[in-house]
């Protein structure tokens, strides 16, 4: 069986680790299996990118599209463009995507106007709001794939909803908990620790991303100046974007608390996520690897297409008010203690799933 492996944005490169990590294991086992990996370009700056694949051991793509960054429509045409081309000179059996960056939606297409066979990892999953990029690639993706694999079971009933055979929805857990347990151990010490005095619990980590958050330096400041009110004698580590620093680089604003650091890799994010006291973001991975750990999530979103990290997890969503954000860290504060749970196959061994499942429906006759 031949796969192509499509990974563009730093979700996608925790996600492919395990999965190529599961691919050479069955490689190893005399299965007639391989995959070319298809980096698209999206994240091209290195501590996005090159340093994800060095510290998750990922092989070196076999092509780089890089399309870079631009705008939705320019970035999805440029990359289906150069992915119909890779498509054509290596053709293959299946086509991986995952998550719901712009490659996923953009390679899905191809694919399929191809004739080729897609599977999309993290299927189903649904905020409810079409304002946000990913809901809409999500959607596409979807409607257009032929296998589908998914992080809960309300995922899976996401598409069993929408009418989707049931036999080619598979229930595998989470592909990123793969790489969170595998690297559990490896996780380092940011090279900051000690200069900025840190310790377990002793800070807050920040991450904010989205738009709507990050875009308009005024509301900009606003947020920023809640959050640092609100950590009292903690600290707020926040690895900044670069575009979102330079909105930041004209304003006035000093800040108590907060401490500005540059993007990091995945081994020394993690350590940081790790031993913090809580998590202030706007991403929806996050929450899902803070529910691993134990870790308090407060998620700066009126929605959440992972509703497990919420019902089952440590995730509380707080909606994009500072106030709302203020009292729900309060009451944390005045009583830490929260039942929480791992979801259900959330067990380090997801990867396998997959490609056993992939192994199942491709018969021998099938292949190229």
């Amino acid at each position: 069986m031949k796969i192509t492996i499509v990974a563009g944005a730093r979700p996608n490169f925790i996600k492919i680790a395990p999965l190529i990590k599961a691919i050479k294991k069955k490689q190893t086992e005399g299965v007639c299996i391989s995959f070319r990996l298809i980096h698209t370009g999206q994240h091209y700056d290195k501590n996005l990118s090159d340093t994800f694949f060095e510290e998750l051991n990922i092989p070196k793509p076999d092509c780089n599209l890089d399309v870079k960054s631009s705008s939705q429509s320019v970035q999805t045409a440029a990359i289906m463009i150069a992915f119909e081309q890779e498509l054509l000179q290596n053709p293959c059996d299946v086509v991986v995507v995952v998550g719901d960056v712009n490659s996923t939606m953009s390679c899905a297409i191809v694919a399929k106007k191809l004739n080729i066979k897609v599977a999309h990892i993290e299927a189903g999953i649904r905020s409810g709001d079409r304002t946000m990029p990913e809901e809409i690639n999500r959607i596409v993706t979807d409607s257009i794939s032929d296998y589908f694999f998914t992080t809960s079971k309300s995922a899976s009933d996401n598409l069993l909803k929408l009418g989707f055979d049931k036999n080619d929805i598979h229930f595998v857990g989470n592909v990123m908990i793969d790489t969170l347990y595998q690297n559990l151990s490896r996780i380092t010490k940011p090279f900051f620790w000690d200069e900025y005095q840190l310790a377990s619990e002793n800070y807050i980590v920040l991450t904010l991303h989205r738009p709507s958050n990050v875009d308009e330096q005024e509301s900009l400041k606003k947020l920023l100046l809640g959050i640092d009110a609100l950590a009292q004698d903690k600290k707020i580590v926040f690895p900044i974007h670069p575009r979102t620093k330079a909105i930041l680089e004209n304003s006035a604003v000093t800040f108590k608390n907060i401490i500005f650091v540059e993007p990091l890799g995945y081994l020394s994010f993690m350590y940081l996520i790790k031993n913090c006291l809580a998590v202030i973001t706007d991403s929806g991975g996050i929450s899902e690897e803070t529910t691993v750990l134990g870790i308090p999530c407060f998620t700066l979103r009126e929605n959440t297409e992972r509703p497990e990290t919420e019902s089952i997890g440590t995730n509380t969503l707080v909606g994009i008010s500072v106030d709302k954000l203020i009292i729900a860290y309060n009451s944390f504060l005045k009583d830490r203690k929260k039942n929480y749970g791992i979801p259900e196959l959330w067990d380090g061994k997801s990867s396998e799933r997959i490609i056993a499942v992939l192994l199942t429906v491709f018969s021998p006759l099938e292949l190229k």
